[in-house]
């Protein structure tokens, strides 16, 4: 069977919380849970032949719900919306109507407010093993919820190939207009003991980062990457040259044409000689290497800590609901909400 589901026996807000896991033929397997579609292993084969889990997370689900975990809460692995990253100060305008999100970091909204869609059960509407191994989660996500407007139907599809691509598609439609910026937020590390990223090999495709202001909001101004530490397009080692304290925390707008599936980065990582390809319709991506990273207890009792993991965020320009100049995120009732992320495993020679 290329398809496993199990029961947890935990239920919120009336909903049992249920795991599926993907495998295929290369041994690969993918553990999601319907409660913010959180990917909660990725283990692949490395390169000594010792199967190897990039992702961090729980051995128990019941430490997602922890006190201790959401009094630090980092998104652990989970799907982000309705709007990714931060928009200011919790505002913006739509059709000349003023709307308020709720404000949880300072006085801006980040990933969707107090309870986005990373801490939603999602339902389980499709499942299938031909011709390759795949689950469809959706959220039905209700007019007013975190000041949001109009009635969204969210869809996402988790695809297993062979060549040990894990692919998610997103779709979404709405009765009213609305912001939309959907990501997912899983925290990676490639190394066989894992610990600081800062060894890890990263490329990625962007001549340009967005600034940010104090609070790490973009303010809609390009920055060329060239002859500074956020030039990342020849590829480097991620702490070759990064700011030791802050490592990164910044958006990457990416050399694509809009819409178009491209590479964004790839990481690689010698001692497992792992390599973790990224590519995306998104036209930006968001490095983030844990900086507020601090998980006790995480799997095999392991202490997650600054600069343990990197996420690639891919989505649309943050805080672009508020800056004309950005690709709109703005969807409407007679159109379509569609992107595809597809994170790629592959092999290097040690």
């Amino acid at each position: 069977m290329n398809i496993k589901q199990e029961q947890t026996g935990i239920f919120i807000d009336g909903k049992e919380v249920i795991s599926v896991e993907l495998s295929n033929s290369k041994g690969t397997y993918v553990k999601i849970f319907n409660y913010g579609t959180i990917i909660n292993k990725f283990v692949v084969t490395n390169a000594k032949g010792i199967p190897q889990d990039i992702v961090l997370g729980f051995d128990k689900f019941e430490d997602y719900l922890s006190e201790d975990y959401l009094a630090n809460y980092p998104y652990l692995g989970a799907i982000i919306g309705r709007y990714a990253n931060r928009v200011k100060n919790g505002q913006f305008e739509l059709d000349e109507i003023a709307y308020q999100l709720a404000k949880n970091n300072g006085d801006d909204c980040l990933h969707g407010g107090i309870n986005g869609f990373d801490k939603k059960i999602w339902d389980i509407v499709a499942l299938s093993e031909s011709p390759i191994p795949s689950v469809t989660f959706q959220y039905f996500s209700l007019d007013g919820e975190e000041g949001f407007s109009g009635d969204l139907a969210v869809q996402l599809r988790f695809d297993l190939t062979d060549n040990n691509e894990l692919i998610l598609t997103y779709q979404a439609d709405t009765d009213e207009a609305t912001p939309i910026n959907l990501t997912h937020h899983s925290y990676f590390n490639l190394s066989v003991h894992g610990g600081n990223v800062k060894t890890h090999f990263h490329q990625m495709n962007a001549s340009h980062w967005l600034e940010q202001d104090g609070n790490f909001v973009v303010t809609g101004k390009l920055i060329p990457v060239a002859d500074t530490f956020h030039d990342f397009r020849k590829g480097k080692l991620i702490g070759e040259n990064w700011n030791e304290e802050q490592g990164y925390d910044q958006t990457y707008v990416l050399d694509k044409s809009y819409g178009e599936l491209t590479l964004a980065s790839k990481t690689t990582e010698a001692s497992s000689g792992l390599s973790l390809s990224i590519f995306t319709t998104e036209p930006v991506a968001h490095l983030y290497t844990a900086k507020y990273l601090d998980v006790k207890h995480g799997k095999g009792g392991k202490h997650y800590q600054p600069f343990d993991a990197f996420c690639v965020e891919t989505q649309h320009h943050p805080n672009a609901v508020n800056i004309p100049d950005f690709p709109s995120t703005i969807l409407r009732p007679d159109d379509i909400y569609h992107q595809t992320t597809i994170y790629k495993v592959s092999i290097n020679e040690l």
